[in-house]
């Protein structure tokens, strides 16, 4: 099958597929969700219409502060090249969807244009919809969106290749870099070159993380040194760079300003915080008095690339983000206060019963961090606990999860 009948067939796919008509043959798994992703949102495939890009004041705001910024040598070195010389354009995406860079020859430039990929321009699926900035940021995974693959008609005569990245100090999703273009000059192994340049711009990331644990060691050795009791020193993720009196500990739940006094951990306890240059001295208080367990949780869902959990006791609270995952699981509890066994988990998110392993895997996960929050058999929200979900009802709770 040459080019232009695959263009054809893939065509009469959309087509039929988005109208409720069965297919000669389906579309991908991943495209498939997408669609109706879209659809269920009122999304009209014949109808473009694109949010304001932000003003050019906020994307220097927004590259200023994103960890891409970092990182953005990586995809030039190994993208801009091969991208002009296919007449694609490089961008890179941050975490709410927003094109914060690009780079190309200007003629293809001013084809991006035309197909709304200016700076500060949305291009998550809600906007512009299945798209590989926008569908990579929803599922989480490299995606290629080929041609009539796209939701929207008016970017049938576009192709792109986007992979998602995710910041290895906190395991935020930060953004996503994608090649974009003309389907006739896209190459097959586009989609894996983008995806490796992407898990290279994440080990640099790691490589400065650690550049900078090693910094504050420095630091916090001495005065360590001069310690009785338990204490660590952290950056300002909550990474230990050194510990005294006690075993090193996995990474502390920090809030995101933890700011100098006490502060109640859920590992430690009760701790003096003081600041270091480049993080924090954590000391646990050896008294007698110990905090509640919690009492409340509040589940925010508001965003839902953005969801967080956030845990409130006697001593204060403290807020944890929450991968779209997690917060289908947390949110499945919520609706369930008797509790839910692995299989059940598994029937509510994923429509399938015998998917137990990948439920248990997550909550492990989950409670490393909110143990004393959730309980097992069944899973469920530790008795006393009182949840609140922001929103009550959360309209995008269905194909959150891949």
């Amino acid at each position: 099958m040459d080019a232009s009948d695959a263009a054809r067939l893939l065509k009469g796919v959309r087509d039929a597929t988005l109208s409720g008509r069965r297919p000669p043959v389906g579309p991908r798994a991943e495209i498939e969700e997408s669609w109706r992703r879209l659809l269920g949102q009122g999304l009209d495939p014949d109808r473009e219409q694109r949010a304001e890009p932000l003003p050019r004041e906020e994307v220097e705001r927004r590259r200023n502060d994103s960890p891409l910024r970092d990182v953005l040598a990586v995809p030039r070195d190994s993208l801009v090249s091969i991208a002009e010389a296919a007449r694609h354009v490089m961008v890179v995406a941050d975490a709410d969807g927003r094109l914060l860079w690009r780079e190309g020859k200007a003629s293809v430039l001013r084809k991006a244009d035309a197909h709304g990929f200016v700076l500060g321009a949305a291009l998550h699926e809600e906007s512009v919809g299945t798209n590989a900035v926008g569908t990579a940021l929803a599922i989480r995974r490299p995606v290629q969106v080929h041609a009539a693959e796209h939701f929207l008609s008016a970017h049938q005569s576009w192709t792109c290749a986007g992979a998602p990245l995710t910041d290895p100090r906190d395991g935020r999703l930060i953004g996503v870099i994608a090649v974009s273009g003309p389907p006739s000059t896209m190459h097959p192994t586009t989609l894996a070159l983008v995806a490796s340049v992407t898990r290279l711009a994440e080990a640099e990331l790691r490589t400065g993380h650690f550049h900078a644990l090693e910094r504050l060691r420095a630091v916090a050795a001495p005065l360590l040194g001069r310690l009785t009791g338990r204490a660590v020193a952290v950056d300002a993720n909550g990474w230990p760079a050194a510990v005294i009196g006690m075993p090193a500990p996995g990474r502390l739940p920090l809030p995101k300003s933890p700011g100098e006094g006490s502060l109640w951990l859920p590992s430690l306890g009760m701790c003096a915080v003081e600041p270091l240059p480049g993080g924090w001295l954590v000391r646990v208080e050896e008294r007698e008095h110990r905090p509640g367990p919690p009492a409340r949780v509040v589940l925010d869902l508001s965003r839902p690339r953005a969801a967080s959990v956030t845990v409130c006791c006697e001593a204060g609270s403290w807020t944890q983000e929450l991968s779209p995952r997690h917060a289908e699981l947390l949110y499945a509890l919520a609706l369930h206060p008797g509790g839910l066994s692995a299989a059940g988990l598994a029937r509510e998110l994923f429509a399938d019963a015998t998917r137990t392993v990948t439920v248990r895997a997550e909550m492990s996960r989950l409670r490393r961090h909110l143990a004393s929050v959730l309980a097992s058999r069944p899973y469920r929200f530790a008795d006393g606990v009182a949840v609140e979900v922001v929103p009550r009802l959360w309209p995008e709770r269905s194909g959150v999860v891949p």
